[in-house]
C-alpha cells in the first residue's frame, strides 16, 4: 500500500493521506471531508435515466391537473394558464430531480435557473424537430414522439452534466 499527501485542488492546501492500492482508490480532499471512492462516471446511469424519467411523467401529470384546473375551473386565459401550468410542472421536476434523482441535498436558486434554461432549450429542441419532420411528410404523433425523444436526450444530458454537474453543487 503506498501513500503520499497531495495537494487540494480547489484551496492549494495540503490534503489528507490519500490510498492508492488497486482497486481502494480514495482520495480525502481536508480534515474533515470523507473519503470520496474513485467511481466510473458512467455507472449507474440507467438508474438515474430511469428516475429522471420518472420525475418528468409526474411533471406531465402535474402540467395536466393545473391546465385543466385553471383553464375550465379558474376560467383564466389559455396562455396564462399553459405557462403557469409549465412551470409549477418545472418546479415540481426540479425539486424531485433535486431531492430523488440526482440526490444534491438543499436546493439552489442556481441550479434551479439552470434547469429553468435547461429545459427551455429542450422545448426548443422539441418543437424544431417536430416542425421540421411535418414539413417534411412525417405523421404529427411520430414527429411529436421523436420530439420528446430528442428533447429528453438534451435536459437529461444538461442535467447531469451542467445543472447538477460537479461543480454546480
Amino acid at each position: 500500500m503506498q501513500r503520499f499527501r497531495t495537494f487540494s485542488e480547489r484551496t492549494g492546501e495540503r490534503d489528507e493521506e490519500a490510498d492508492t492500492t488497486a482497486g481502494n482508490a480514495r482520495r480525502r480532499t481536508g480534515i474533515l471531508s470523507r473519503a470520496l471512492p474513485a467511481r466510473n462516471p458512467m455507472a449507474g446511469m440507467p438508474g438515474l435515466a430511469l428516475r429522471f424519467a420518472v420525475v418528468g411523467g409526474g411533471g406531465v401529470v402535474v402540467n395536466t391537473l393545473v391546465l385543466y384546473a385553471l383553464y375550465h375551473w379558474a376560467g383564466l386565459p389559455l396562455l396564462a394558464a399553459s405557462s403557469i401550468a409549465v412551470e409549477l410542472a418545472v418546479v415540481h421536476n426540479y425539486l424531485l430531480n433535486d431531492r430523488w434523482t440526482f440526490a444534491a441535498g438543499d436546493p439552489s436558486l442556481r441550479r434551479f435557473i439552470k434547469f429553468n434554461v435547461t429545459v427551455l432549450g429542450g422545448l426548443g429542441v422539441n418543437v424544431l424537430i417536430v416542425w421540421t419532420l411535418v414539413r417534411t411528410g412525417t405523421h404529427l404523433l411520430l414527429a411529436n414522439c421523436l420530439g420528446i425523444a430528442a428533447a429528453f436526450a438534451v435536459n437529461f444530458a444538461s442535467s447531469t452534466g451542467w445543472v447538477w454537474g460537479r461543480r454546480s453543487r
